[in-house]
């Protein structure tokens, strides 16, 4: 059974940094699409970054584009989201996920348990 474990939210103030984890196992294919989304109460669920799992593209979301980056080992069992120069708005519930069945997310099927991150004003 494929699962995913984050691991790095946390506290941090404005303009600070800090790198979420996230620990995949019990995938049967590489080609599966795996990146990070964020929830806010009241808000949409946005997508943040992810990596095409066919040609390793990656995706950022416009609010992020600059300040984040999404990065895999090569064994391709952890996948990082490096957050720099963190905004309050980016406070949310950080989630890992991923989808099995195609190379980019369209339906996630796979969910990790979510960190939060706080930033602080």
């Amino acid at each position: 059974e494929a699962q995913l474990v984050e691991s790095g939210g946390g506290l941090v103030q404005a303009g600070g940094s800090l790198r979420l984890s996230c620990q995949a196992s019990g995938f049967t294919s590489d080609e599966y699409a795996i990146g990070w989304f964020r929830e806010v109460p009241g808000k949409e669920r946005e997508e943040v970054s992810s990596i095409n799992g066919r040609d390793g593209s990656l995706y950022y979301a416009d609010s992020v584009k600059g300040r984040f980056t999404i990065s895999r080992d090569n064994a391709k069992t952890t996948v990082y989201l490096q957050m720099n120069s963190l905004k309050p708005e980016d406070t949310a519930v950080y989630y890992c996920a991923a989808e099995t069945e195609a190379p980019v997310f369209t339906d996630p099927n796979v969910w990790g348990q979510g960190t939060q991150v706080t930033v602080s004003s």
